[in-house]
């Protein structure tokens, strides 16, 4: 699973768990699946950047967290960008088919 934390002690980069590994709490928000992995943020994290696309990416380096590709020597991060009023209005359309 990844996680987008909200920062201070681990950062705010994204960190990958083995399932089950690490507890979502009531306050945790689903965004999604990448790569067959469930991809969780904060609440406040959610908020914060509702109005934006993440896009998850890796790069060489060693990050801050205890997260399994740590020793791997690469680290995961999250590049946003702010949806346009356009993509807003479509997820809105998304958000209110029946699934």
């Amino acid at each position: 699973m990844l996680y987008q934390s909200g920062g201070c002690c681990d950062s705010s980069q994204p960190m990958c768990f083995t399932s089950g590994e690490f507890k979502v709490g009531n306050s945790d928000v689903w965004m999604g699946i990448i790569s067959d992995c469930k991809f969780y943020t904060s609440a406040d994290q959610f908020e914060y950047r509702k109005h934006t696309q993440l896009i998850m990416d890796v790069t060489a380096g060693r990050g801050r967290s205890f997260s399994l590709e740590i020793p791997l020597g690469v680290r995961f991060f999250i590049w946003s960008k702010m949806f346009t009023e356009e993509e807003l209005n479509q997820l809105e359309l998304l958000l209110e088919i029946p699934v």
